[in-house]
């Protein structure tokens, strides 16, 4: 597979009960963080391009004895000037489960041929058999496209050098950025809807419709970042601060607007497909099951807790009212039911009016 298709769901590789089950297998994502810039393997694996050099590397899992034939015992510690040398014979090289260490050198991988591959060379069709078959990672490089293959179990992956995984992920980011204002315009106009209480399930659609697809574009991040390693740390500073309180809000707003069925909505948000959730309609026919412009009330979690009143107040003011449309409108004398005292009811109001203000006036909240 090419890394710009490279789906998130793709990440996870699932067990095929007809062939060996590892003990534990690892998610592609520790697979990754295995090769990431300046790890010894990865300083190899350069060095083996430079040289325009190919290799074929085998870790060790343990179910690798009827596929590997002939070579010679190596056994000592990995360094990446051994690995180079011992890739100017000829037959693959076997390192152990970790790659801590060069078990042999010189090995002939005889995987099944009833095995499918899409490779056409020789070196390439018994990576990917032998990944397949034994459910290990291998790794293929290629001299003549002067490309690094990966392999583990049914995934193939291209290793691309550091330069050009940061060119990406830069991108994407970027991409991220532009998503990042468009959420905050939505965002600041669904606090200035509620407050004035004429929100539509349209309204609250648009919001979280943008919060699933930055976490989607962050997910896309977060795997150049694994393969970035050391070398991605101004792209995760970025990241972090982007996503920032994102998922809080739509967390929020779930809680708000479906209440004990906020773990279904939100199970239901990361199941739709990219595209289905490229048109808000859908969102809101999904969810809400109604027309988009029927107007709803927030339960007033989200809101509340941005004021100064205490948490429990809070939500016994939402147990009490059932929805901020109630509290916004609700009388001194039922405030004083739950906020006990004048005092409290007088710095409800001053909170209140204080938050419209900020938000009257384009204030982020």
């Amino acid at each position: 597979m090419e890394n710009d298709n490279l789906e998130i769901k793709e990440l996870f590789i699932p067990k095929n009960q007809n062939e060996v089950v590892i003990e534990k297998e690892k998610d592609f994502t520790d697979v990754l963080k295995m090769f990431a810039p300046g790890t010894s393997i990865r300083t190899a694996l350069d060095d083996l391009l430079r040289a325009r050099m190919g290799a074929l590397i085998v870790f060790d899992n343990g179910y690798l004895s009827p596929i590997v034939e002939k070579g010679f015992k190596i056994n000592c510690k990995f360094t990446p000037q051994k690995l180079v040398e011992l890739a100017k014979m000829d037959g693959a090289i076997i390192l152990s489960k970790d790659g801590k260490k060069i078990l042999s050198a010189n090995t002939l991988l005889n995987p099944s041929v009833d095995l499918s591959t899409k490779e056409t060379g020789t070196r390439h069709k018994a990576a990917e058999r032998t990944a397949k078959q034994a459910k290990t990672i291998v790794i293929a490089v290629s001299e003549r496209k002067n490309k690094i293959s990966l392999f583990y179990g049914d995934v193939n992956y291209a290793l691309e050098n550091s330069s050009e995984i940061l060119r990406r992920a830069t991108e994407t980011l970027h991409m991220l950025e532009k998503q990042k204002e468009v959420f905050n315009e939505l965002l600041d106009n669904l606090n200035l809807l509620e407050l004035r209480r004429i929100v539509s399930i349209n309204d609250v659609g648009l919001v979280l419709q943008r919060t699933e697809i930055m976490k989607r574009i962050e997910a896309i991040v977060k795997n150049y970042l694994v393969e970035l390693g050391q070398e991605g740390i101004i792209v995760r500073m970025r990241l972090r601060e982007l996503m920032g309180n994102t998922k809080k809000e739509q967390e929020m707003i779930l809680k708000d607007y479906f209440g004990k069925d906020t773990s279904y909505a939100s199970e239901m948000l990361e199941k739709m497909s990219f595209d289905f959730l490229l048109e808000p309609l859908n969102i809101t026919r999904m969810l809400f099951e109604e027309l988009h412009d029927k107007s709803v009330s927030p339960r007033g979690i989200r809101i509340l807790s941005k004021t100064n009143i205490l948490e429990r107040y809070v939500d016994a003011l939402v147990a009490k009212f059932q929805n901020l449309s109630n509290i916004l409108k609700a009388n001194d004398e039922d405030l004083l039911t739950v906020l006990e005292t004048d005092a409290m009811v007088a710095f409800f109001r001053e909170e209140i009016y204080n938050l419209k203000e900020k938000v009257s006036i384009g204030k982020r909240i």
